[in-house]
């Protein structure tokens, strides 16, 4: 039996913890009355309101309606918006470095769908080109084809690519701004590959510009035959300057007075547009040749030492030179393009019968075989030679 005093606190406190139970909000008639008694708070996931299907499915189905219909960028659905206009004044390619305006095709590949979708931009494709004037107009008043009205159009882009730049950098400006491109210090780059400076790069090169003032430029395969064209089209298309060039990295500065808020309106290219058809590179006789002579020089083409062998996304900036002083004891020079795309290493022997300059004789093999020509004179007995 317990004392009057333990049965006197026992009754005090059952007396307590009732008028805790009594007044607690969060009390459930749900619930076990011993749970109740002592203030048991279930959790939100035991609430006997949870488990119903209003609430819940009521804010459930609000969210998935809230959600934004899926649009996917390539959407042909434009929706009454206006076509894109841009100012930039030259001509939109897939590519700068490596498609030539003054070589005509013979014809197309596909239809003149444009690459940056039906309705997307106010330009009209040709096939190789969106150009910046209307092929369709006969008659322009101030057109850009010439005369003193597109001289002082060419002019008036000049005069504004320059106050963008501004001043000339200092010596110790440019190193600091180099300096802050280098690989160990700055991830951001811009590849720049077999396709050469493309449409889209321009894009990517402005928004980089938005966080640094300069870029670094990483070139790599075909278009390092040329870097000269390379640099070039760089500086033009994008209106930057090129501050410091080391082998295949380039870095582009921005200017002093760029504003990234009023940077080009530059339309991104959806798909890429496929290559139209060109005349045959290689002939079936070389011009000044009969067909035996031409046979006979392939034959013997294949057959003398390899000059080098090019590497698959190397760095082809010497091979021009190295062709040029091989000319001097050779007639003939074969170049090793194994492991290379057929593609590939047609574009580099156009490149070189460009700018060397000499005669293409083949490309069996994975080889490009090239013939210095009958102007530069040679061993008597050589065919084809005075």
């Amino acid at each position: 039996m317990f004392s009057r005093p333990i049965l006197r606190r026992k009754q005090t406190l059952a007396a307590a913890i009732r008028r805790l139970s009594l007044s607690s909000p969060d009390s459930s008639p749900h619930l076990p009355s011993s749970l109740s008694r002592y203030g048991f708070r279930p959790p939100p996931s035991l609430s006997p309101r949870d488990h119903g299907s209003g609430a819940a499915d009521a804010s459930g189905s609000e969210r998935r309606k809230g959600k934004p219909r899926y649009r996917p960028p390539s959407s042909l659905d434009r929706e009454g918006q206006n076509p894109l206009h841009s100012d930039l004044p030259f001509d939109f390619r897939y590519s700068y470095t490596e498609s030539n305006p003054d070589v005509k095709p013979i014809g197309l590949r596909e239809p003149k769908y444009s690459p940056f979708g039906p309705g997307r931009v106010d330009r009209i494709w040709t096939g190789t080109c969106a150009p910046a004037v209307d092929p369709t107009v006969r008659t322009l008043d101030g057109g850009d084809g010439g005369g003193e009205e597109g001289d002082g159009k060419k002019q008036a882009r000049r005069r504004s690519r320059e106050e963008i730049l501004g001043e000339p950098l200092t010596p110790a400006e440019r190193k600091i701004l180099v300096d802050k491109c280098q690989r160990n210090r700055n991830k951001r780059q811009v590849n720049l590959g077999r396709d050469g400076l493309t449409h889209n790069m321009l894009n990517d090169i402005h928004n980089n510009w938005k966080h640094a003032e300069a870029v670094r430029i990483k070139c790599l395969g075909v278009p390092t035959v040329d870097m000269n064209n390379v640099c070039a089209q760089i500086e033009d298309k994008s209106g930057g300057r090129i501050i410091h060039r080391q082998g295949g990295t380039i870095i582009l500065y921005r200017g002093r007075y760029y504003n990234p808020k009023k940077r080009p309106v530059i339309p991104l290219m959806l798909w890429r547009p496929h290559e139209p058809i060109y005349p045959k590179l290689i002939k079936t006789t070389i011009d000044g040749l009969t067909v035996e002579e031409t046979k006979e020089m392939r034959k013997r083409g294949l057959a003398v030492p390899a000059l080098t062998k090019l590497s698959k996304n190397g760095y082809y900036a010497n091979l021009v030179s190295m062709v040029r002083d091989a000319f001097l004891t050779d007639d003939l020079v074969r170049i090793d393009c194994q492991g290379l795309e057929r593609s590939d290493y047609k574009k580099i022997g156009v490149k070189l019968r460009d700018l060397v300059p000499c005669i293409l004789v083949t490309f069996q093999k994975e080889q490009i075989v090239i013939w210095r020509g009958p102007n530069h004179g040679g061993a008597a007995g050589t065919p084809g030679y005075s």
